[in-house]
């Protein structure tokens, strides 16, 4: 298959009842989230799903499917859309014969989404969207084995509400966050990066601006831009306090088997991507890091983040810069796919101090998609311990379920409605169930 926060003192007269430090953690919490130096982390694209080739590494190595090369690719596959239509096939085309004469591929979209909440401590609604360049230059050996080759992604994110999907969560005292990357950042670098391919396309390294969640604990219905939206569906599940982007550092990975793979990492961990060209003064001045290692059975090629079995370890420095408190963990992830329709997956984490919003995570779903390229059905549940050292208080553990539906409507075009419930949020002790239901529109050019 192809594809798978305003008045405190108002809030806290409305819940006398509970005690109204939550309120106070919440807001606090959401200006976390949302602030560019210590954003929570978004999460990868999902890998187009397809049929098995074997073990052949057909697809290069640990190229997440978050990467510019891999979304270029993802958004020239045929999809079974429902128009049966490709809106750009000009463009589509032009766009592959600049590949041809000159290595140079690129690519863009847009993905704007809104969720509205049932209960919240301040606002109950939330929108914005995300525009986004990116391209990937072959300059190496093009065409051949051991492709060197630049890499780049920008975006602009802006917010149509007071507060941005991303702190909608905070805002309603669900300690979590119901959508990761939709925040009002303005414009930001992603990535820039020298990639080198090279053991005949069976390793890889990375060198200058990176994103840690293109090979990072990475699976296939984590994007939120085509998966699941909350948080503790994705990269380290909630138990991690950002997972750097636009951030200067190094990774190395590949296979030493045809089943078995590993990746290191060492990126700046005080990366500001609005003002990413920063990170390499920081990198060598500070050197505040923030270190991976991913070690991880798979079936191989295209099916590297379907058929996999990972545990990924991580750990940050403390950050004089932004704060940032220093901490590691571990994450462990499952997933297969059945029958060429089902992917089903457990995945989850733990985490001691680093400043994530959960101390311990589980998560367990499946995505299944009858027609291969077609819409998408994703459920997941999640259960989530809070972090006492983040949050300086202990709270209730809490549960969380998510239901999303991507319908591929043309060949350039995904509308996705979705609903979370966050059961007992922990920091609005008056509420037992909050729904949140979400839209998402996705256009690529």
């Amino acid at each position: 298959m192809k594809s798978f926060t305003r008045i405190q003192d108002g809030v806290c007269a409305m819940i006398a009842e509970g005690p109204c430090w939550t309120l106070t953690v919440a807001l606090a919490l959401t200006s976390i989230v949302i602030s560019p130096q210590t954003a929570i982390a978004e999460e990868a694209a999902p890998a187009p799903v397809v049929k098995s080739t074997g073990n052949t590494l057909d697809r290069h190595p640990l190229n997440g499917p978050d990467s510019a090369d891999s979304l270029i690719s993802a958004n020239s596959e045929e999809k079974a859309d429902l128009l049966d239509r490709n809106l750009l096939k000009k463009w589509d085309e032009w766009k592959a014969s600049i590949k041809e004469k000159t290595g140079f591929s690129f690519g863009a979209d847009y993905t704007s989404v809104g969720l509205a909440a049932t209960a919240s401590l301040g606002d109950k609604t939330a929108a914005s969207a995300i525009a986004r360049v990116y391209g990937s230059w072959a300059l190496f050996n093009r065409g051949g084995k051991n492709t060197g080759s630049i890499e780049f992604k920008g975006e602009n994110r802006h917010s149509f509400t007071d507060i941005p999907p991303a702190g909608l969560g905070l805002a309603a005292g669900y300690v979590g966050v119901t959508e990761p990357v939709f925040t009002d950042q303005g414009f930001r670098a992603t990535t820039l990066y020298w990639k080198q391919r090279f053991l005949q396309d069976k390793a890889v390294a990375r060198l200058g601006l990176i994103d840690v969640k293109e090979y990072f604990d990475v699976y296939a219905l984590a994007s939120p831009w085509s998966g699941f939206h909350n948080l503790a569906f994705s990269t380290g599940s909630n138990t991690m306090s950002k997972l750097p982007d636009g951030a200067f550092g190094a990774m190395v990975g590949g296979y030493f088997t045809d089943n078995f793979y590993a990746a290191a990492s060492i990126v700046d961990a005080s990366a500001d991507p609005t003002s990413a060209f920063q990170s390499v003064q920081t990198f060598f001045g500070d050197f505040d890091t923030f270190k991976t290692f991913e070690i991880g059975f798979t079936q191989g090629g295209k099916r590297l983040f379907l058929d996999n079995a990972h545990i990924a370890f991580w750990q940050i420095d403390e950050s004089k810069k932004t704060g940032a408190v220093g901490g590691w963990g571990v994450n462990g992830s499952i997933s297969s796919l059945v029958n060429e329709r089902w992917l089903v997956f457990l995945r989850g984490g733990w985490a001691h101090e680093g400043g994530g919003l959960y101390e311990a995570s589980v998560s367990t779903g499946f995505g299944y998609m009858n027609t291969p390229g077609g819409n998408l059905l994703g459920v997941g549940v999640n259960w989530g311990r809070p972090n006492s050292d983040t949050l300086s208080v202990d709270l209730d553990d809490q549960w969380t379920g998510e239901v999303f539906y991507r319908a591929q409507v043309a060949e350039n075009f995904q509308v996705t409605p979705s609903t979370q419930l966050l059961l007992n949020p922990a920091l609005n002790p008056k509420e037992d169930l909050i729904a949140v239901f979400g839209l998402r529109a996705r256009v690529e050019f």
